[in-house]
């Protein structure tokens, strides 16, 4: 992201003797500006280049691995088939790996050309001739295409006829790139046939993406035209051929069943959560169990039941008139967080020590234990599927509402007729599903290797700046949501930007970081009706047009700079801009030097300006969020528009008498980060530095009645500003989770968001454990906010204030102001 300095020419420049040199100056002045101008927007377009260059990369890398891995059994079973026990013959073995030696030679060759091109980058490098020799080498897919069935259907004859073939096409392992960490280790021979033919479909999409960030001027423009012009005529010659993916492979012959979608999700059985793994045919719907794995034996699963879409129904439990579905408890969820962060810890300890591998082996089943629990636990949403004879009636919990994938493909039962499968079908079905699942791996961070980051923490500022590749006009929003403990939680929303085909939001949010690894982007058509639908057919809701996701690299994001990059999704490209500020920065509290202001100035050297007992800019954004925000879904959750807050914060700071006025115009979410950022940027926190390890060592006491009476009187202790100020916000809080069933925001939610703004500690380094033993930065840091937490929830839970003396009930009861 680039400073733009705005350049004025004043009008007594031009008088005067020198009048002559001082235009010729200007007007070159503004020829060098220009130039700037065009040379910016020039190195933009280069950089997006690079950009892509490098996804090819990655990309290509991971084609070369799948190749590799169906070259991999060729030549054993070569040297097999001259002995006197062939496994195949030769002619067999040609017609299944036909041309993909070919192929895989092709690709090294290209990888291997870009890659020193791209690492040596400059303004001035071509890559169009790579593209070009490539898009004149189609002919061998041209040939791979017209026998992939053939080779499809002597595959599978082979497994038939040879057991030990079977186990080896069932069993080829790909291996993993750096950017592919949560890829499979084992694919099956079928699914690495179709991906050369996956590939022909997405060439022209490659080279539509790099022309179109590549200046007409550039030597590289009529070559990648010339690359793009070969592609796209090769591939409608032959897209009628191109079998669609997953097609055949669950049915009988000139039937079409494929895979939708497949999600790990939560099912409650008799009140007991069990893990399923949910697949979303086309005509049907499944849930299956991952059996235990067996040494030596690949993935498996077991239906425990199925429903045909034409028979399936489902409703929310709220819709529901059965009995609710208890959920676990957010306090429950934390504490396992806690645990989890301990044995993190232990292990890390343990690393550093000479104890032996078995120690660490049993505190990893303990973590795996933990994690397995939360997992399990964690999901807070539910709907219940109905097949229509009543036979089954089972709830399926998710975590978040952008994981329900499989409301949006209700309309696909619409034109199939019920129907039943008999065993062998569905035992059928139930094992092609190892082939077919999308999704591989079970959100735990026992899934990870030693050397993954663990996260970031800190604060993220995102750019949303433009969307663009709209077929039709629409009233488009973005949902930003990032990932905390493998689940994502929704940060911010952009404002709805109306009828148009390339809307420009230019909005800047800050996202607070908890460990977190992905930022995710959901792009909505905003849904408006005059009728108002009946119950049974649901409210209406915003449309989701795209999903995707970006990883946030710890060793990109370092850097101070702002990162621009570009999320492609279905056919839509948003563009962003991210710059992240690490926890070390973030979590410290800066002093104003200006203390005419209000932000960065102790509270009671405002309040005692100000003659009142509470900040005039608490009560203000407290008053204008009850107005009109106790019902905004995620308040104090979601994050406002930056530039917002900030000319809130400067509009406060400066005595602005129209305050008021401003805020009655902005987003409500705006106002609500306002408040958080004025608590936030307290030189010291509200429950001050010299009372906070107090507050934090009560809260771990077991003993609820000396836990009470130690809160209560620490509490009371704090100075008159900081109390007083608290206890009003505190009943704020309360009305607004009292609308927790329009907002969502329970006592608990408010409890995380407001938790460390009003008690993280000024000290840089201030650590609640008393241990001896060092524990590392994140979970030190995820245990310090967890206690912060817990003391705001405990003073939200309580229904009143006991206060002890005739005196300080005066003050607690005198908070009009």
């Amino acid at each position: 992201m680039t400073n733009e300095k705005m350049i004025s020419f004043q009008p007594s420049a031009l008088c005067g003797t020198g009048f002559q040199s001082e235009t010729g100056r200007c007007c070159k002045t503004l020829y060098m500006l220009s130039k700037h101008t065009v040379e910016l927007d020039q190195e933009k377009g280069l950089e997006m280049r690079k950009w892509v260059l490098s996804g090819i990369l990655a990309s290509e890398e991971t084609y070369l691995s799948q190749l590799e891995a169906l070259l991999i059994p060729m030549k054993p079973l070569r040297a097999a088939a001259t002995t006197s026990q062939p496994m195949l013959t030769i002619q067999q073995i040609e017609t299944i790996f036909f041309k993909v030696p070919e192929l895989h030679e092709i690709h090294k060759d290209f990888y291997d050309a870009l890659l020193p091109r791209v690492q040596d980058w400059s303004h001035q490098q071509c890559v169009g001739d790579l593209f070009q020799k490539l898009a004149s080498q189609l002919g061998v897919y041209r040939a791979f295409v017209d026998n992939y069935k053939v080779a499809v259907e002597t595959a599978d004859k082979c497994c038939q006829a040879n057991l030990q073939f079977a186990e080896i096409s069932e069993n080829l392992k790909v291996k993993s790139t750096k950017d592919c960490k949560d890829q499979s280790a084992k694919n099956s021979l079928e699914n690495l046939l179709y991906k050369p033919v996956d590939r022909v479909t997405r060439s022209t999409l490659v080279l539509h993406d790099l022309l179109k960030h590549t200046p007409s001027s550039h030597p590289d423009y009529p070559l990648l035209q010339d690359a793009l012009r070969i592609s796209q005529n090769f591939l409608s010659s032959i897209n009628e051929e191109i079998t669609p993916r997953r097609q055949s492979m669950t049915v009988k012959k000139g039937e079409n069943r494929q895979l939708l979608r497949d999600r790990f999700m939560v099912e409650l059985v008799e009140g007991s959560r069990k893990l399923r793994h949910v697949f979303l045919f086309t005509d049907l719907l499944l849930c299956a169990k991952l059996k235990k794995q067996a040494a030596g034996k690949g993935q498996q699963y077991d239906c425990k039941w199925y429903i045909p879409l034409a028979d399936l129904t489902f409703q929310t439990i709220e819709d529901s008139e059965s009995t609710p579905i208890p959920l676990v408890q957010d306090e429950e969820i934390d504490a396992m967080k806690i645990k989890i962060s301990q044995i993190k810890n232990e292990i890390q300890r343990e690393k550093r020590t000479t104890k032996g591998p078995k120690v660490i082996e049993r505190l990893r089943k303990k973590l795996s234990e933990q994690e397995s629990l939360l997992l399990l636990m964690s999901p807070n949403m539910a709907f219940r599927v109905a097949n229509r004879n009543g036979k089954v009636s089972p709830v399926i919990c998710y975590q978040h509402a952008s994981d329900n994938c499989f409301c949006f493909f209700i309309h696909c039962r619409s034109g199939f007729k019920s129907f039943s499968l008999t065993s062998l079908e569905l035992q059928m079905l139930t094992n092609s599903c190892v082939k077919l699942q999308t999704v591989h791996t079970i959100p735990m961070s026992m899934n990870k290797e030693d050397d993954e980051s663990s996260g970031l923490y800190g604060f993220l500022n995102v750019i949303v700046h433009s969307a663009s590749g709209l077929k039709q006009s629409l009233n488009l929003y973005c949902s930003l949501e990032v990932d905390s403990f493998g689940y994502f939680v929704n940060k911010a929303k952009t404002r709805v930007y109306r009828d148009s085909t390339e809307p420009n939001w230019n909005e800047e949010f800050e996202i607070e970081l908890e460990g977190s690894q992905t930022l995710r982007l959901l792009c909505y058509e905003k849904c408006c009706s005059k009728t108002k639908q009946n119950k049974e057919d649901g409210e209406i809701t915003d449309r989701i047009m795209a999903k995707g996701q970006i990883k946030l690299d710890p060793q990109t994001l370092q850097n101070k700079d702002w990162q621009r990059t570009v999320i492609a999704m279905n056919g839509i490209e948003v563009k962003l801009s991210m710059k992240f500020t690490s926890r070390e920065f973030s979590l410290k509290r800066m002093p104003s030097r200006k203390q005419s202001g209000v932000f960065g100035v102790k509270i009671n050297v405002v309040t005692k300006r100000e003659r009142s007992k509470v900040p005039l800019i608490v009560r203000q954004c407290v008053e204008e969020i009850e107005r009109r925000g106790l019902d905004e879904v995620g308040i104090y959750r979601v994050s406002g528009v930056a530039t917002d807050i900030q000319a809130l914060k400067a509009a406060f700071d400066s005595n602005n008498k129209d305050v008021s006025v401003m805020m009655r115009e902005m987003d409500v979410n705006a106002i609500a980060g306002t408040l958080k950022l004025y608590f936030r940027e307290l030189p010291e926190p509200l429950f001050t530095d010299e009372l906070y390890p107090n507050f934090a060592g009560g809260i771990a006491l077991s003993d609820s009645v000396a836990k009470e009476s130690c809160m209560l009187n620490l509490l009371l202790s704090l100075p008159e500003p900081n109390l007083v100020t608290f206890l009003f916000l505190l009943d704020h809080l309360k009305r607004v989770a009292e609308n927790e069933s329009a907002n969502k925001m329970s006592l608990h939610n408010l409890a995380t968001v407001f938790g460390p703004t009003l008690l993280r500690p000024s000290e840089k380094d201030s650590k609640i454990s008393n241990s001896s033993q060092p524990i590392s930065m994140n979970d030190s840091w995820s245990l310090e906010v967890m206690a912060q937490v817990q003391v705001l929830l405990y003073f939200l839970q309580l229904e009143s204030i006991p206060t002890p003396d005739s005196k300080r009930q005066s003050l607690l009861f005198s908070t009009e102001v």
